[in-house]
């Protein structure tokens, strides 16, 4: 996999732990929208796309499948977000 962009859109709300929303163009071909970056306990850290169910659970709607791609995808993206900063 080769991520050949990050876009990131900062959220200017102070009392927010939604620091910013990144969309990741994958191989120049594939793109994902709406990765959420957000404010943790001790660090910043991903969410993927997701969308709410009838039953009020939140599902990712597109996410990796193993923990070498997410770790890959995330690093990029939060090196993305600290290089606007």
């Amino acid at each position: 996999m080769n991520i050949s962009e990050v876009r990131i859109r900062k959220v200017e709300k102070d009392d927010s732990k939604l620091k910013a929303v990144a969309s990741v163009t994958i191989d120049n071909c594939f793109v994902v929208h709406d990765i959420k970056i957000i404010q943790g306990e001790s660090n910043l850290f991903i969410a993927m796309p997701s969308k709410k169910t009838k039953e009020g659970e939140y599902k990712d709607i597109a996410h990796p499948i193993n923990p070498e791609t997410r770790q890959e995808l995330s690093d990029a993206i939060l090196k993305a977000f600290e290089e606007q900063n």
